[in-house]
């Protein structure tokens, strides 16, 4: 199963076997999963009559990447491309020579899966009524079925987490480990360490063997948060775990077999930074097989009250009304942060009030440039190191994210409005892309003035 690059179709890949010379000409067979034996004993799963194919001649096996095919030790052989082959792993159509008279095509035989109605609002613990998100629900629900390897793609504070965890909790794995990796919080030192762990006096400061999070993951789900922050040097490494499904831990010398379904999420383009040369284009094939887009909260603007009053839930307070002004601000307002940001504005208006609601109201107002730069947050709203008290009270990862939202958010209204809309003037002086400026003003949902 694979998602089309082209219609963004979910599409379902099955083999099948076709006889296009020797005896058996014409003669048709579909590969099911497990394994399929193609020979002239009657005991094969495929039978041939061809004399020059062994009693037991192939071995045949459907892989989550394709299918796994293995000669028996044959006295004739089998041949791909012309060579002579022990093993191989194919993934598209190919042409196999076994024994001296026969041909087979395998072909992939590719068909659209259709969608069922989403039936609620709920997919695990995220929550949508936008058409787009039934249309979300409905296609990770039926990928979360198989062990097929999904990319999550989606801007900050989309829920890529929760969305992974809801895939790993209506797949078959759901009883086995969900485990999170997150790739853009670990020091480039160690995340070799994280991943794949290490055996004793592998390096200064390894004082005992370590298991990593790959193995930890075994039998269940490998959830590789932002996934475009692993740096370059340990892509080839993630790259063979994810071909061989073996891990082999720092300083040991043989790898161990690791059964494991992966999720990936990222916010950042990765076509872009094979482009750039920052991420390898047969890295990102592997972990894309199944794409999905979690749409922005300011895309699904009609999903805001129910998930205010939802989060509030969540916080101990089920009699949760809005006020028609948080209400009117909530439907307002542009999300930078998305639904994160929502939760920290719900529980800011859950412990103050309507004034906890000020510095949104604030930022909203602030969005059009054109004259003035951003004027400064309200000073109450402020702790003296600059950060929110809110923000100082979030856990270190969600903290941090939406310190880096509000400086970019600030630092690009301030800088195209010195520059009156300019981008490519903004893009000069700021030392960035202007392809990247464009991108921002998108994600804020910036209205420039080009004066």
């Amino acid at each position: 199963m694979y998602t089309d690059a082209a219609s963004g179709q979910l599409v379902e890949r099955i083999f099948r076997l076709h006889v296009v010379s020797g005896p058996d000409q014409g003669k048709v067979f579909t590969l099911d999963s497990g394994t399929t034996l193609v020979g002239t004993h009657s005991d094969n799963n495929f039978v041939l009559t061809d004399a020059t194919v062994s009693r037991y001649h192939l071995e045949i096996r459907v892989k989550r990447d394709g299918i796994e095919i293995r000669d028996l030790d044959t006295t004739n052989g089998t041949k791909h491309a012309g060579v002579r082959v022990g093993q191989v792993l194919i993934s598209g159509a190919t042409r196999l020579r076994v024994g001296k008279h026969t041909e087979m095509d395998v072909e992939p035989v590719d068909t659209s899966v259709e969608l069922s109605a989403w039936p609620s609002d709920r997919f695990g613990n995220v929550l949508g009524r936008a058409p787009a998100m039934a249309k979300l629900f409905a296609l990770l629900a039926k990928v979360a079925k198989t062990d097929v390897t999904v990319m999550l793609q989606g801007e900050t504070g989309t829920g890529k987490e929760a969305f992974a965890d809801a895939i790993h909790k209506g797949s078959p794995r759901a009883n086995k480990p969900f485990v999170v990796v997150d790739c853009g919080s670990i020091p480039h030192e160690l995340i070799a360490s994280e991943l794949f762990g290490h055996v004793k006096g592998s390096f200064t400061g390894a004082q005992n063997d370590k298991q990593g999070l790959i193995a930890a993951a075994d039998g269940g789900t490998l959830f590789l948060d932002e996934i475009g922050e692993l740096a370059l040097d340990l892509q080839p490494q993630l790259l063979r775990v994810l071909d061989r499904r073996q891990v082999r831990r720092v300083g040991a010398t043989e790898a161990v077999d690791v059964d494991i379904r992966v999720i990936a999420a990222t916010h950042r383009d990765l076509r872009q930074m094979i482009k750039d040369g920052t991420f390898r284009e047969d890295l990102y094939y592997r972990l894309a097989v199944v794409q999905a887009v979690i749409p922005p909260l300011r895309e699904r603007i009609s999903d805001v009250p129910a998930l205010a009053a939802y989060f509030a839930e969540q916080m101990g307070r089920g009699e949760f009304t809005p006020s028609p002004s948080l209400l009117d601000i909530l439907a307002n307002h542009t999300w930078p942060g998305n639904v994160r940001e929502l939760r920290n504005v719900v529980e800011r208006a859950l412990s103050l009030g309507d004034a906890g609601l000020a510095e949104l109201a604030h930022r909203h107002a602030s969005v059009h440039i054109g004259g003035a730069p951003l004027a400064p947050a309200p000073a109450s709203a402020v702790g003296s190191s600059g950060a929110s008290q809110d923000i100082l009270e979030l856990p270190f990862k969600e903290a941090k994210a939406a310190l880096v939202e509000d400086f970019e958010r600030d630092y690009l209204v301030a800088l195209l409005a010195r520059h009156r809309g300019n981008i490519s003037r903004a893009a000069a002086e700021a030392g960035i892309d202007r392809n990247y400026i464009h991108r921002l003003v998108k994600k804020y949902n910036l209205d420039v003035d080009r004066t």
